[in-house]
């Protein structure tokens, strides 16, 4: 891919043609003209466009300063001037605002005063120069005061004045959109008759043809075309125009600067080799990006006019062809080409172009198509024949290619990975197979193809790798520092408070939802629903095309949303963005809500600021080591999300319908521990298994342990029938609490307390049948026995110190998520009956 600085050699045509050439250009150009292009702004007769302050899609903004009528390149924010005087003077914004008049040339941002001199029904016309007066009366007041000997008083001028006779106002300055009054026989304004008699003399030729590209007295927002030569001033225009044609802003200030180095240029695209550089701009990246843009659509244009497909080329222009970035209709914000000279076999180049013409393929997909190609030309050209003839080459020829993406490296020399591996080759496959249904390659032997040894396989993803998700130690840390969340974020035109509360929102909604990141800043105005007291977040699986799918949400994290959504209600300028929480900042983008990108530098931008993130990790000097900051991604969150809620012990099927899973798998993913993992929870916990009286009663082995945690729902269970039964003949029917034995640990505490829950209802239910007294009594003595049981080892637990509470209860997530993982109820199904039968 060929970045912009580069464009120049692939763009710039052959030496100029003669002047027919260059006319038939001027007429094409003119045709494609837009006559009604921004009416209210470009004044076609003179050549000036006046960028209205007031519309977005013109860099140019007003000085904060309230009496400040210059213009800026940047909004909210004061001009240079007033900036230099605000830091002067050394008083408040409010003091500042309400004093500061600025004075430098004021007048050439006003419309014109006009002369006091003459009696009120034969005024003098002409513009004010001094003291009220125009240059001429002003002279002969000086005249007259000196000859006359009369003071010079403003009582007296002012006397004078009504008594002298008017002057006609004189026709405005020759140069076009000078509205000054010529003051000089030249029919020139005083500032453009000095610039004429400053002119070289020899160029200087008639008043009339020098004024014609002269550019008048441009404020910030102005563009003069005038100063340029015919056929110039169509390609700046029609360039302009395109610009706005595909919503890009137009910026005054880098078209002046371009229209200053390009005035004695007939053309660009016409224009003789070494006439047009980079070097022309200097270092100004926002002039240099508006000229390649120019120079893209004019060139897109020329072959247009000269009936040239510009996919025909070997270099293409990527944005000129409208070759997005990331999605077929995605604006591509930096410029690029794709060169396809390095494929050096003519067949394999005449392949990938035509895929690359029928595919309309995004911008990095065709990257990696030709560098895919590029490898195996690489290979294919030390083969004997240079792999010229398709129908020589055959399976040694596809090995050699093959083993050269398997050893594939990066330009600093160190491997790719083996997923960007088999992707290259696999993008190499998929152009071959192109190329055959095509009927492109009918030569090409099948022996040179796919073929089972020819293959990269991928590593197998270690269960580990769920420890991407964001540790909550981490997270906690992350909430205590929202308040810098969004310093230094722009959107549109957002001020910097509302900003941050869109960042924050965005934040919590990552934190607490586990929603992907495309799904959260998609989300609609009327995302929130409340049914029965409780809230759901209405959201749209994009990637599974499941919409309006519902997720339950806390009333915190509700209360953030509708917090933002007053907020969104009333902000201005986003009317592209009408029915989204989120709005995209401008209509440039390919989506009318944000993008995922921006989580993505918000977050970055937000993590690398703060001063200092631990982990978990303790350091030699028994402090924790810092977090490593590019672990925190917004995908990770929607990680931390659904290892929140596995940790929990909340239950498989449930898990998989908060993530909008359509595979289970995907979702027992999270329940995955290593068994290491397990290995070490289980040493810890199984030392503090108690029996029914709270006494100690640890497992002797692992092996132990893990038979007795599938002989009962509530904890481990020696009893030996049972045991080898699976937990199906249990001959107390599951009344653990008044088993000896009956093992529980502290990692059941959760199942135990829900336990007990239920068999209250169950008491509630059979009192309000009118059961025998005896059901009751039975009942509450299995409640009291579950108590004491759960408050036995709550209170052994009580007796550890803290460190090692924290390790048990870490143990004691670890095997509730293994336990939930391997299917396993927290409450009987099947009960054995004494007489046999199951229930």
């Amino acid at each position: 891919m060929t970045t912009a600085p580069e464009l120049i050699e692939h763009l710039t045509p052959p030496a100029a043609q003669h002047d027919a050439r260059l006319e038939d250009w001027r007429t094409y150009l003119a045709g494609r003209i837009d006559p009604d292009w921004r009416t209210d702004e470009w004044d076609a007769a003179l050549w000036l466009f006046t960028g209205d302050l007031d519309n977005p899609r013109t860099v140019s903004y007003r000085c904060w300063t309230p009496e400040c009528p210059r213009v800026n390149a940047a909004a909210n924010m004061r001009c240079r001037s007033c900036e230099k005087a605000f830091a002067r003077r050394g008083l408040s914004v409010e003091e500042f605002d309400a004093t500061y008049i600025p004075t430098t040339r004021l007048e050439a941002y006003k419309a014109p005063d006009q002369c006091v001199a003459g009696p009120e029904n034969g005024r003098c016309q002409r513009r004010v120069s001094v003291r009220g007066l125009c240059r001429s009366h002003y002279s002969l007041w000086v005249a007259t005061f000196k000859r006359e000997r009369i003071e010079d008083s403003d009582r007296n001028l002012a006397i004078w004045a009504g008594t002298a006779q008017g002057y006609e106002l004189r026709p405005p300055c020759s140069v076009l959109g000078c509205f000054t009054e010529s003051s000089v026989s030249a029919g020139l304004c005083p500032t453009h008759y000095g610039r004429w008699m400053k002119s070289n003399a020899e160029t200087r030729g008639a008043v009339e043809n020098w004024a014609s590209r002269q550019a008048p007295y441009l404020m910030g927002n102005q563009i003069s075309l005038a100063p340029l030569l015919p056929t110039m001033r169509l390609e700046v225009l029609f360039a302009l125009q395109q610009r706005d044609a595909a919503s890009r802003k137009l910026d005054p200030r880098a078209t002046r600067s371009i229209v200053s180095r390009v005035v004695n240029l007939p053309s660009l695209v016409l224009a003789p080799p070494g006439s047009v550089s980079p070097n022309m701009f200097g270092r100004t990246t926002s002039v240099i990006a508006h000229f390649h843009e120019m120079l893209r659509h004019l060139r897109l244009a020329f072959d247009h006019f000269n009936g040239i497909d510009p996919t025909e080329r070997i270099v293409w222009d990527l944005s000129a062809l409208g070759i997005g970035s990331a999605t077929g209709i995605r604006a591509r914000r930096n410029a690029g080409t794709a060169d396809f000279a390095e494929i050096q076999q003519p067949w394999l180049q005449a392949v990938v172009m035509q895929w690359a013409r029928s595919s309309n393929p995004t911008g990095s997909k065709l990257a990696t198509r030709i560098s895919a190609c590029m490898v195996a030309s690489k290979v294919l050209t030390l083969r004997p024949g240079g792999g010229m003839e398709p129908s020589e080459l055959g399976f040694a020829d596809m090995t050699a290619v093959v083993a050269a993406f398997r050893i594939l490296l990066r330009k600093d020399g160190n491997p790719y990975s083996e997923k960007r591996r088999h992707t290259a080759l696999s993008s190499f496959w998929q152009v071959l197979d192109f190329g055959r249904l095509a009927g492109m390659l009918d030569t090409l032997p099948a022996l040179f193809g796919r073929h089972p040894e020819h293959r990269i396989a991928l590593p197998e993803i270690n269960e580990d790798e769920i420890g991407k998700a964001v540790p909550e130690t981490v997270i906690a840390q992350l909430d205590r520092s929202q308040e810098t969340l969004g310093d230094g974020t722009f959107n549109g035109s957002m001020t910097a408070e509302d900003v941050k509360e869109m960042c924050r929102t965005l934040y919590a909604l990552m934190r607490d939802t586990g929603r992907r990141p495309n799904e959260i800043v998609s989300l609609k105005m009327g995302c929130l629903e409340k049914v029965d007291g409780h809230y759901n977040l209405i959201w749209d699986n994009n990637k599974g095309k499941r919409l309006r799918r519902r997720l339950p949400i806390d009333i915190e994290s509700a209360g953030i949303i509708q917090k933002w959504q007053a907020t969104r209600a009333s902000l201005d300028g986003f009317a592209h963005g009408d029915g989204y929480l989120f709005p995209a900042a401008t209509e440039r983008k390919e989506t009318a809500h944000l993008g995922s990108d921006f989580l993505s530098r918000m977050l970055r931008s937000w993590v690398d600021t703060l001063p200092h993130l631990d982990s978990e990790t303790p350091g030699p000097d028994g402090g924790a080591l810092p977090f490593e900051r590019p672990l925190i991604f917004p995908y990770a969150f929607r990680f931390a999300f659904a290892q929140r809620c596995a940790d929990a012990g909340i239950p498989l099927d449930i898990l998989r319908e908060f993530m909008d899973h359509k595979d289970p798998k995907t979702t027992l993913g999270y329940y995955k521990v290593s068994l290491n993992r397990k290995r070490a929870a289980v040493e810890l916990v199984r030392k503090h298994a108690v029996d029914r009286g709270g006494r100690p009663a640890p497992m002797p082995s692992m092996a132990a342990y893990e038979r007795s945690s599938v002989a009962a729902p509530f904890g481990g269970c020696a009893e030996p029938s049972n045991v080898k039964a699976g937990g199906k003949a249990c001959p107390l029917r599951f009344r653990c609490a008044g088993c000896d034995f009956y093992r529980p640990d502290p990692s059941y505490l959760p199942v135990i307390e829900d336990h007990i829950r239920t068999l209250k209802a169950e008491r509630e239910t059979a009192e309000a049948l009118d059961a025998a007294a005896w059901v009751t009594g039975n009942m509450n003595d299995e409640i009291d026995a579950y108590k004491r049981v759960a408050a036995n080892m709550k209170r052994k637990m009580e007796e550890l110190t803290a460190d090692e509470r924290a390790e048990i209860e870490e143990a004691s997530k670890i095997l509730r998520k293994t336990r939930a993982a391997n299917g396993r109820t927290l409450f009987p199904l099947t009960v054995v009956q004494p007489n046999g039968e199951t229930l």
